[in-house]
C-alpha cells in the first residue's frame, strides 16, 4: 500500500488483514471461507478470490490445508468459492462472482489486474480422497458484468501474473512445478484458444511445489516454491532459487527492490531486499 503497509489474506482465519510497517496487524474484513489471493482494482478497492474453505490438519507447529494421509482438501458441506470486492476504508464486502456459465467456482486461488482494469484469476479446485478437480484460468471485469473461462484442464493452477508488456499471462502449476504461459491477443483473451488441452507454453518444469508468484520489472517470474524458497524463472526458462527461512513459503510481492514473502509454516510475513526491482502493479492504494 502507499502508506507502507501490506494487505494480505489469512486463509485459515478467513480475513483480509493489514500489516503495518511496525509489524502490528489489524483485520480489514471478515470474509469467511478461505480467502486465498487479493489485488487492488481500478476503484481502489481490494478484490479477493476465495477458495470456499479447506480441511485443516495440525502437524506439530504447522497447520496444513489438507487432510492427512489422504491429501483431501474439500471440507464437509462445501458449496463452492467466490470473488469479493472489499472497501479498504469501511471493510464493506460485496460478492461479485460465484460461477461462470453455470459452473460454480471450486477454489479461486490467485488474482492479478491488467492495465485495462480487468483481472485474471485461477481456480485451483478441490481434492477428495480418490479424485481431484481440473483447474481453470478466468478473466473478469470488476463490475460483475463479465467472467469468461480462458483455459481449462490445468493441474492445480495457483499463482497468476502478467509480463511487463502485458502481452503474456503466467500461471504456476502446483503439483507439476511447472510455469505455464499464454500469449494474449487482447485484454482478457489468450491467443489460440480452443485447441487441445489448455494450450499453454511450458516455460519451465521444475522439481518444486509451486504456489503464488510475482513478476520482476525485467520479466523474470518469482514463484513461491514450497520446500525451496522462491524460484526465479527467466522468460527463456532458466531457474534459480532464493532460500527462505520457512519450508512453506507461499507468496511473494514487490515494492521496488523490497520483496514481501508469506511464510505460512510459521504464519508470518517476511521482508527482504531483492537484487532487482519488481514490476509495478497496475493499481495500488
Amino acid at each position: 500500500m502507499a502508506d507502507g503497509s501490506v494487505v494480505l489474506v489469512e486463509v485459515r482465519r478467513g480475513t483480509l488483514s493489514r500489516v503495518t510497517p511496525d509489524g502490528s496487524t489489524e483485520i480489514v474484513a471478515e470474509l469467511g471461507g478461505g480467502p486465498n489471493g487479493a489485488a487492488v482494482g481500478p476503484d481502489g478497492a481490494v478484490y479477493v478470490v476465495n477458495n470456499g474453505g479447506f480441511v485443516w490438519t495440525e502437524m506439530g507447529d504447522w497447520l496444513l490445508p489438507l487432510e492427512l494421509p489422504s491429501g483431501a482438501t474439500e471440507p464437509p458441506g462445501f458449496q463452492g468459492g467466490w470473488i469479493d470486492r472489499v472497501d479498504l476504508t469501511t471493510g464493506e464486502t460485496t460478492r461479485i462472482y460465484e460461477e461462470c456459465d453455470g459452473e460454480r467456482f471450486l477454489g479461486p486461488n490467485d488474482i492479478v489486474f491488467d492495465a485495462e482494469g480487468g483481472f485474471w484469476f485461477t481456480d485451483f479446485g478441490k481434492i477428495r480422497p480418490r479424485n481431484q478437480d481440473r483447474g481453470a484460468l478466468y478473466y473478469a471485469l470488476p463490475d460483475g458484468s463479465r467472467v469468461e473461462q480462458q483455459a481449462f484442464s490445468i493441474i492445480g493452477p495457483n499463482g497468476v501474473g502478467l509480463s511487463p508488456d502485458g502481452d503474456r499471462v503466467y500461471v504456476a502449476e502446483t503439483y507439476t512445478g511447472r510455469l505455464l504461459a499464454w500469449d494474449l491477443e487482447g485484454p482478457g483473451h489468450i491467443a489460440g484458444a480452443g485447441g487441445l488441452g489448455h494450450g499453454a507454453e511450458v516455460v519451465a518444469a521444475t522439481a518444486d511445489h509451486f504456489d503464488s508468484l510475482a513478476v520482476e520489472a525485467g520479466g523474470n517470474v518469482a514463484v513461491a516454491a514450497i520446500n525451496h524458497g522462491v524460484a526465479v524463472v527467466t522468460p527463456d526458462g532458466q531457474v534459480d532459487h532464493v532460500a527462505m527461512p520457512d519450508a512453506v513459503t507461499t507468496n511473494v510481492c514487490f515494492a521496488g527492490t523490497t520483496a514481501h514473502v508469506t511464510l505460512s509454516g510459521r504464519g508470518a510475513l517476511g521482508t527482504l531486499e531483492w537484487p532487482r526491482p519488481g514490476l509495478e502493479l497496475a493499481f495500488n492504494a
